[in-house]
């Protein structure tokens, strides 16, 4: 039998370890994965930056489409499954670290701008596999939530969900995770617009770490709003300039680029692959990931928010991500938002990090919670 080829994206980590019993890897950027390089291959690995559809797949032998990220607006799912072509998308993977990422924002916002989070009600607009944790992590915190997601209503009951106008007039945080889909009656696309972006409080922090194109960025730019969080944009990486320079934090969509979460998104499409050819799995590559980080230096202040933000930076600092693309020059912010995804810094989970107990019982009983491990 002749070996078979896959072509891979060459952001996803550990792919040459990972796939290469598997056949030939070819591994490529995936803005560059065209229709001349598919060709002869077998299988092809994506992440978000390679349309899947007929003008790309329709003049090859692949007969497997693997995506190691969660969104699914740059696959032709419909055109994949007419012509017999397996496809897996790695939905899950990468929630807890979006989750962990909008509650960092949220404490760096809050500390910056003498905000108590306690005092504050988080609306959470989807509530599939990064809403529920997001709710879990701020339950744990002590932020109150209102929760928006009208599928999930219609089969669970209207009592724990609202209306979206309501989580507007009602929430001091909005933080979106929708699929962006433009048809159906869940379409999510300008979710958000001139309509009832009115109905924001003055103070009221938004967060998109989802999709762009969710809330209307014209609309979006003519609210008056006391702080927002940007990790998802349209037109990527040509993002609005005008709504760049409105952001407080703005990221080059990496909500989702923890270490733990590209090497699941890899893992479940491995797997998957391995079971489609009816291959035996292999676990040799985990032998090349990093050893857990050293742990973390306890706090130095006795103010619970402050130590949480502390403690929350120390695993990751987004200001790192914000200046990693910041500039005056959009066209240098254009430039790097691509570069800095594509050698995006390991940043690892807050479940990999250790931190010595303190004297602060609460403050242990929180970081046990949220997953971090005390010695």
């Amino acid at each position: 039998m002749p070996q078979k080829t896959i072509i891979i994206d060459d952001a996803i980590p550990y792919a040459k370890a990972m796939f290469s019993h598997l056949g030939a890897i070819k591994l490529m950027p995936g803005r560059d994965i065209d229709a001349n390089a598919v060709q002869q291959a077998d299988a092809l690995i994506v992440r978000s930056r390679t349309q899947v559809n007929a003008a790309l797949l329709e003049n090859s032998q692949i007969k497997f489409v693997g995506s190691t990220v969660v969104g699914l607006d740059h696959i032709d799912q419909a055109w994949l499954k007419a012509n017999q072509i397996k496809f897996y998308s790695a939905q899950g993977c990468n929630a807890n670290s979006v989750a962990e990422y909008v509650i960092s924002g949220l404490f760096d916002i809050a500390e910056q701008q003498q905000i108590d989070l306690k005092d504050c009600t988080l609306g959470i607009v989807g509530v599939g596999h990064v809403g529920k944790l997001l709710q879990q992590k701020a339950k744990i915190l002590g932020i109150k939530t209102l929760l928006n997601d009208p599928p999930r209503a219609r089969l669970e009951g209207e009592a724990a969900f609202c209306s979206l106008d309501e989580l507007l007039l009602k929430s001091d945080i909005i933080s979106l995770h929708t699929p962006l889909t433009k048809t159906g009656q869940d379409a999510s696309y300008h979710l958000l617009n001139a309509h009832n972006l009115a109905h924001l409080k003055p103070n009221a922090i938004l967060v998109n770490a989802a999709r762009g194109g969710i809330i209307d960025e014209q609309a979006w730019l003519k609210i008056t709003n006391k702080a927002n969080i940007i990790d998802c944009w349209q037109n990527e990486p040509k993002i609005n300039e005008s709504l760049y320079h409105k952001a407080d934090i703005a990221t080059a969509h990496i909500a989702g680029h923890s270490l733990e979460a590209k090497v699941a998104g890899s893992e479940m499409v491995y797997q998957q692959l391995c079971q489609f050819w009816q291959v035996p799995a292999q676990s040799d590559w985990k032998s090349l990931l990093p050893a857990s980080p050293p742990p973390l230096t306890q706090p130095d202040t006795d103010n619970l928010q402050s130590a949480l933000h502390q403690i929350f930076r120390q695993t990751y600092d987004l200001r790192a991500d914000d200046q990693a693309i910041r500039s005056t020059d959009i066209h240098q912010v254009h430039n790097q938002f691509e570069t800095h995804r594509r050698h995006y810094p390991i940043h690892r989970e807050w479940a990999q990090h250790r931190i010595e107990k303190s004297t602060h019982n609460h403050l242990n009983d929180i970081l046990t919670k949220l997953g971090f491990m005390l010695y």
